[in-house]
């Protein structure tokens, strides 16, 4: 094998224009994957760092049909106070999860006793939810990044549509389960950005305000938010919260918790899955790319070298030989561009990260492009390459194993 693989590497030598060319297909190929899957997955990255922490958190436990109603925000499919101290016990037992804020969400409205119009809120407990959304309190554009009782942060719309700023007082009016309605007045601490661009109504307010306007004697919560220490357990800590949750049976024996990740619950998922049906795609192109440029050097390969394979092939050279010198002329070619296009390639994004490039995301700007490539990515892509260049060049090797060694010997 030894032999064999000095003799590949010298015929590649032999034809350094073609084998140069080659290479440099291979190698922008693998560049232009590299870069993209690092840019592209930076931007997904952030995407959804920016909907989880700012505003989702990573799952959420709500009672069974919430979500299915969530647009109304139905007070009548709140989680019992019972049932949350339960759900909430069982969390904390969790090794990666870092933090639980429960919530409670209502429809209401908004007045600044001359303009009226419709509001969500949430009621939170401030510190559980700056845990579990830590860049919630970057979306505060102006006012104070903690929120007291008696307080309210109101978005962004309101404010520009409204006049309400900060340090002015606003009554929210809200209808409780019992179909009574009451009312409070509040102190606008904050105005916050939204993290979805223009019209989001979200407006937060201190949990034990929420019971007080609602009239609620027990705190029924909406939903629990959960963060987890380690976002790429998500999958496998939503599956066994599931299976833990579903030990909760109504009378009828029905499940009375459901868990949602943030896929479930937000629309940007659909663009991150986008995201992955493109780098799917351009990794085709990189297959395509690789699988053309081998097959067609391998192919006249065999066209200039008949009479040295007749010649290789009369001395006694087994075809088996004959076609592993080909194949390892194929694997070389794919080592050489993907070396090169790693290097290459991770200089790129070296140059990408110390450009500091920043981008705006919804309303918000200040985003800094940092790329981030996962070595189990370089390594699968060299791997492709490896791959498509041996089995690129099988079907060349065996037109040249199967040679008859006279034919081979006449041909001019």
């Amino acid at each position: 094998m030894g032999n064999l693989f000095k003799i590949a590497v010298r015929n590649l030598r032999r034809y350094k224009r073609r084998t140069i060319l080659t290479a440099s297909l291979i190698t922008v190929g693998v560049v232009f994957v590299i870069v993209f899957i690092g840019v592209s997955g930076s931007f997904k990255n952030m995407m959804v760092g920016q909907i989880t922490d700012s505003m989702l958190g990573h799952i959420q436990i709500h009672r069974q049909g919430y979500v299915a109603s969530i647009d109304n925000l139905p007070l009548n499919l709140n989680i019992q106070a019972q049932g949350a101290e339960r759900l909430e016990a069982l969390l904390r037992r969790q090794p990666e999860v870092a933090a639980v804020s429960p919530r409670i969400k209502f429809g209401g409205m908004f007045s600044t006793f001359v303009e009226t119009t419709n509001i969500r809120l949430n009621g939170i407990f401030p510190d559980r939810e700056f845990q579990t959304v830590p860049l919630l309190p970057g979306r505060v554009a102006q006012g104070k990044k903690t929120l007291a009782r008696g307080e309210i942060y109101i978005p962004d719309l309101l404010h520009k549509g409204m006049g309400a700023k900060v340090g002015d007082t606003v009554v929210i009016v809200a209808t409780n389960q019992d179909g009574s309605v009451n009312g409070k007045q509040f102190k606008v601490a904050g105005v916050l950005e939204s993290a979805t661009g223009p019209g989001g109504r979200d407006g937060y307010i201190h949990i034990l305000d929420a019971m007080e306007i609602l009239r609620m004697e027990v705190m029924d919560i909406s939903e629990l938010a959960i963060r987890l220490k380690d976002f790429d357990e998500l999958h496998s800590v939503t599956r066994r919260l599931e299976q833990l949750v579903a030990r909760e049976r109504n009378p009828q024996g029905k499940p009375l918790y459901e868990v949602h990740s943030w896929e479930k619950l937000s629309p940007f998922f659909n663009i991150a899955r986008m995201i992955d049906v493109l780098t799917f795609f351009i990794k085709l192109m990189l297959i395509a790319i690789v699988l053309i440029s081998i097959m067609n050097v391998m192919i006249m390969a065999v066209y200039e070298r008949i009479r040295e394979i007749g010649t290789i092939s009369a001395i006694g050279t087994l075809p088996g030989k004959i076609r592993s010198m080909f194949v390892l002329e194929g694997f070389c070619l794919g080592v050489l561009g993907a070396v090169v296009g790693n290097v290459i390639g991770g200089i790129i994004l070296y140059v990408i990260n110390l450009s500091r490039i920043t981008f705006e995301f919804g309303r918000q700007s200040g985003f800094v492009l940092a790329v981030q490539f996962n070595p189990r990515d370089i390594l699968m892509i060299s791997l492709i390459v490896i791959l498509v260049s041996v089995l690129a060049s099988l079907q060349p090797a065996f037109k040249a194993s199967r040679m008859e060694p006279i034919n081979a010997l006449r041909h001019v």
